[in-house]
């Protein structure tokens, strides 16, 4: 193309030439300038031209090679962020997968030093039966000689009414004596009479003497009533309940002033065996009381509605759980968290009153007086103690009685 264009380019030049002389009275020689520089004048043009029409070709080449470095830069550097990213990631997965991994390891380990300890455990208590099974049989045959023989005392510790300190009620601890005269702990009788079925037995002696008791008592004063302490297998047993309920039958006039006592924890797991004997004493008249209540976040309705019209927790926890106001309170109707003032009050309320027990110095005594306890007990007021001889013998089971209930078992 470019060629072809120079051709034209000669050849106006040629015609310029030669119109100038034959045209004009111009020489040949001037002509064939003329027509030269017309030649060169348009070539040049040409060239001019097509110069700049590629140098902005050019320029926008340029353009687009600079577009497209800077692009390809943003790229590079939207890579090398995500690489980044990912080299990140890597990173947290495996320090998480090596963590992980480590704390897998050390539950391990925790598991099989558990089940060695365990497995020791075992082994050491297995010896230790073998090696104290002689021990507890003595314990068995002590309990047995001292039930065939009635030797069942009763030992009473006073409840006080706060803050007067009047005695309000009495709680019955049943002991165990030897032909010597000294006394079982209840430490080393209560495990042998539960293995050996014999609480029943046990709490029928008891029964039978608290509600003696309860009858001189009341000769002096029928506002003082006593607490006497229930297993919940006499409370279950087919043999022995029906004998407990008979003589409370026929005791049922002194159903305001005994008060059946039962752990807390038995309680929350009574069976229904359980519920329903409790249910059979209570519409004779009876009331029933827990103790070693661990928190004040009891559900005071339903305690009202099975018969329970006393709660004993221990002093100290009582007052720790009353000073912390974040700490736990009783279910009541209301719908809303009781302050430490209201506590009492609301037991009150549901015709239950709360006893602070385990009571062992006066500071502790000031300190309840705080939150209107209404009654105490404790070693602080008097510590159990054992009825008088006369007493003893006068209140003492009949002999029928007590082979009845050899006898049963």
């Amino acid at each position: 193309m470019t060629i072809v264009l120079i051709f034209l380019y000669l050849a106006a030049g040629v015609g310029v030439g030669y119109g100038l002389f034959a045209l004009t009275t111009i020489g040949l020689p001037l002509s064939v300038s003329g027509g030269a520089v017309t030649a060169a004048l348009l070539i040049q043009i040409h060239v001019l031209v097509r110069s700049s029409r590629t140098a902005r070709q050019i320029n926008a080449r340029i353009d687009t090679v600079e577009r497209d470095v800077t692009d390809i830069g943003r790229r590079q550097d939207v890579v090398e962020a995500r690489t980044e990213a990912v080299e990140e990631t890597i990173k947290v997965e495996l320090t998480e997968r090596r963590d992980a991994l480590v704390s897998e390891m050390r539950q391990l380990e925790g598991l099989i030093a558990k089940l060695t300890q365990t497995f020791e455990t075992r082994l050491t208590d297995s010896q230790t039966r073998q090696r104290t099974m002689p021990v507890e049989d003595a314990a068995l045959r002590d309990v047995r000689d001292a039930l065939k023989d009635g030797r069942v005392d009763l030992h009473l510790q006073p409840i006080v009414s706060l803050p007067h300190r009047r005695v309000a009620f009495y709680e019955g601890f049943t002991r165990l004596r030897r032909p010597d005269g000294s006394h079982i702990t209840p430490a080393d009788f209560l495990d042998a009479a539960r293995r050996a079925n014999l609480m029943g037995v046990i709490d029928n002696f008891m029964l039978f003497r608290c509600v003696q008791i309860v009858r001189r008592l009341a000769e002096r004063d029928r506002r003082v009533g006593v607490f006497c302490n229930v297993s919940t297998a006499s409370l279950e047993d087919p043999t022995f309940f029906p004998m407990f309920y008979d003589v409370m039958t026929e005791n049922r006039d002194l159903s305001g002033s005994m008060i059946f006592e039962i752990a807390a924890d038995r309680f929350e797991n009574r069976s229904p065996a359980m519920r329903a004997n409790m249910d059979r004493l209570t519409s004779l008249g009876f009331r029933f009381s827990i103790d070693h209540v661990t928190g004040l976040d009891l559900d005071l309705p339903r305690l009202q509605a099975a018969g329970v019209r006393f709660v004993k927790i221990n002093g100290s926890q009582l007052i720790d759980q009353l000073r912390d106001p974040r700490g736990p309170r009783p279910q009541t109707a209301l719908n809303r968290k009781l302050s430490a003032a209201e506590v009492g009050a609301a037991f009150t309320r549901y015709g239950i009153n709360l006893i602070a027990e385990k009571m062992e110095d006066e500071a502790s005594v000031v300190e309840i007086l705080e939150f209107d306890v209404p009654y105490g007990q404790g070693n602080v007021f008097s510590a159990p103690r054992p009825i008088k001889n006369s007493l003893m013998e006068d209140t003492a089971p009949p002999r029928e009685l007590i082979e009845r209930l050899s006898n049963y078992h």
